[in-house]
This record gives structure tokens, C-alpha cells and sequence, in this order.
């Protein structure tokens, strides 16, 4: 689903006012059938929505917005537990280990199923076959930013450096790393990969001239490109990005690189159908609430909510495109940086 054309900002108030209510939210009564692993109503008790971010960024903000959601139309709590670390692993592999009843759920990057497996052995990679997807949420596009002290203001620019250029990059594995190493490689551009562990210090890192471009998710940078503290060179999305619709694309410069980040909300494999469903009712009815639509446009974000055979069906299409390009340019996601 696409928003109407317009330029928004996110409005940190707005968020932090969510946040709150959804705090203080307690479980209410209602809502329950019969089903569940041991055959007893759903939802039994508080849903646990599992975030392998850190507090405050674009995922657990998603997760936050979907679980009052949830909460209004289930009658239960819906509390968001975050566990950083590898790419959202370990949040990953702890909900994939929980009963498969419908309370413990996760919200999931694509970039973990889709990206990371590139950069980690085959025991580390966490497959989005291992869960029973519920729905997908929404599109959130990288763009490609630099600092005006840093005189890099378009693609050309870049590619008329010359020296070996600094790139700052959300994490190893990640859809920032991805997105700059296809474009440096395809372009020709000599790079060195930064790699930090979240959106807010790869944007400090910018800001700050410690490296000269980095990929971020573009809710995470709009503030600074509006107030004139960076450039946007480029996006990786399909298309211009309604809220950049001055900003090209890699696409539109010629290269054939197209990366954005992608979330669902999953279950532990082996959830029975009738709780699914449940659960998936429960997603569209939050999905179409003026609050949430709200917090979309807020926040830049781009609604795909589809079915979850869909999002199976795209995020392993994108690991096998991914797997042949790295292939192709000779990228390893994983080497030592």
C-alpha cells in the first residue's frame, strides 16, 4: 500500500506520547477462542512481542505502534521485550524456542533472514522458514547520506573522490552494509566498510565527519536532510521516495541496486492455524486504525501489509538476488572490517 505524495517529518512527541499510553496499558478481558497448543483460549495471558533491537529505533518503534493495536482488539497486553544483539539473533533463536501458542511473538527485520545469512555460517543464519509469519507490517528505505563539511553532495562526487572513502554502516550483515558495498562495487568507487551497531551511531559517526557516507533508514536521518546538517545523494528504494522526490535513485544513476529494510510480525513454527488467523485479524484491525496509519506517515514508513506466504515468498526471493550479487561483485559481507 502506497501513502498519498507529501513531506513529513517524524514527530518525536508523537512517539514518546505511544510509548507512554502503551506502557501503562494492563491486560483487559474479551476476545478469546478455543485453541492453542494445549487446546485452551487464545490469547491466555499478555502477548510478548520479542524486538532484537535496541529501544528507540525504527523496529522497536513498529513493534510498540502494532502491539496497542493488538492489545485494543485481543482485550490482552501486548508488552514489547527488547534482546539486541547479532542483527536481532538472539531475539530470534529465544522466540523460535518458546511454546507455539500465540503469546510469544516476534517482530522481524527481513535483513536478518535475507542479509545477515551472507555474513554468518550456515549454524548462525536464522531462516524466515523457521517461524509462521502472521502478517507483514511495512517498507522502510535506506538513503545514502554525507555531511556538508564533507563536499559530497551527489554520486559524481563520490565517484570523483579518488581516495579511499570511509562508509559507515548500521551493522555487519545489515541492509546499510549491503546496499553501499553493491553500489561502491558497481561503481567502482574504492571503500572501506565502518560498521556500527544501530541507525543512531552510524548517523552520529556522519555528523561528526568520522566517516564520509553512511546508508541509514530514512525516518532515522529526515530530521537532520531537512534541517540542512546532511546531504541526501541517493536512495536504494525502487523508485523516489515520496518524502525525497528530489533525491534519484541508485536505480535512476544506473546501478542495479535496490535494498531497503522490510518487517513482519512472526510466530514459533508449529502455531496452530485457528491462532494465526486470530492473530491476523487482530493485525488488519490495528493496520486500519487512524492511529497507526498515522504513525506511519509520522515516522516515513511505507505500508506492505500482506499475507505471510507472501512474505516468505519475497524475503527468500531477495536472499537468493542478494546470495548471486555478492557472488557476482565478489562481496564478502562477513570479512573482517
Amino acid at each position: 500500500m502506497t501513502q498519498a505524495p507529501g513531506k513529513r517529518t517524524a514527530r518525536p512527541g508523537a512517539v514518546l506520547g505511544l510509548t507512554a499510553a502503551l506502557s501503562l496499558s494492563v491486560a483487559a478481558c474479551g476476545g478469546n477462542l478455543s485453541g492453542g497448543a494445549a487446546g485452551g483460549e487464545f490469547p491466555s495471558g499478555p502477548i510478548t512481542i520479542a524486538v532484537g533491537q535496541d529501544p528507540g529505533g525504527s523496529t522497536d518503534l513498529i513493534a510498540r505502534a502494532l502491539a496497542e493495536g493488538l492489545t485494543d482488539d485481543l482485550g490482552v497486553a501486548a508488552p514489547v521485550v527488547n534482546t539486541p544483539g547479532a542483527n536481532g539473533a538472539l531475539a530470534a533463536n529465544e522466540v523460535a524456542g518458546q511454546e507455539p501458542d500465540g503469546q510469544n511473538l516476534l517482530l522481524v527485520n527481513a535483513s536478518l533472514t535475507a542479509i545477515t545469512p551472507l555474513a554468518v555460517s550456515e549454524d548462525e543464519a536464522v531462516a524466515i522458514d523457521d517461524f509462521e509469519v502472521v502478517a507483514g507490517i511495512s517498507r522502510d528505505d535506506y538513503v545514502l547520506v554525507s555531511s556538508p563539511a564533507s563536499g559530497l553532495e551527489t554520486l559524481a562526487d563520490l565517484e570523483d573522490a579518488g581516495d579511499d572513502l570511509k562508509f559507515g554502516t548500521t551493522g555487519v550483515g545489515t541492509g546499510s552494509q549491503l546496499a553501499q558495498e553493491l553500489l561502491f562495487n558497481q561503481a567502482g568507487i574504492s571503500g572501506t566498510a565502518v560498521p556500527f551497531n544501530s541507525g543512531a551511531p552510524t548517523l552520529t559517526a556522519v555528523l561528526g565527519d568520522q566517516v564520509d557516507v553512511a546508508a541509514i533508514q530514512l525516518g532515522e536521518a529526515i530530521g537532520q536532510i531537512e534541517a540542512g546538517e546532511l546531504n541526501a545523494l541517493l536512495t536504494f528504494s525502487a523508485e523516489r521516495n515520496e518524502f525525497l522526490e528530489d533525491t534519484p535513485t541508485a536505480v535512476e544513476e544506473g546501478y542495479e541496486v535496490e535494498v531497503a529494510q522490510y518487517r513482519a510480525l512472526v510466530a514459533p513454527s508449529g502455531t496452530p492455524d485457528d491462532v494465526l488467523e486470530r492473530l491476523r485479524e487482530a493485525c488488519e484491525a490495528a493496520f486500519a486504525t487512524e492511529q497507526y496509519r498515522a504513525f506511519n506517515e509520522d515516522n516515513l514508513l511505507t505500508a506492505h501489509e500482506i499475507p505471510g506466504d507472501q512474505v516468505v515468498e519475497e524475503w527468500t526471493s531477495s536472499l537468493e538476488s542478494y546470495r548471486s550479487m555478492t557472488e557476482e561483485y565478489g562481496i564478502d559481507l562477513g570479512g573482517s572490517q
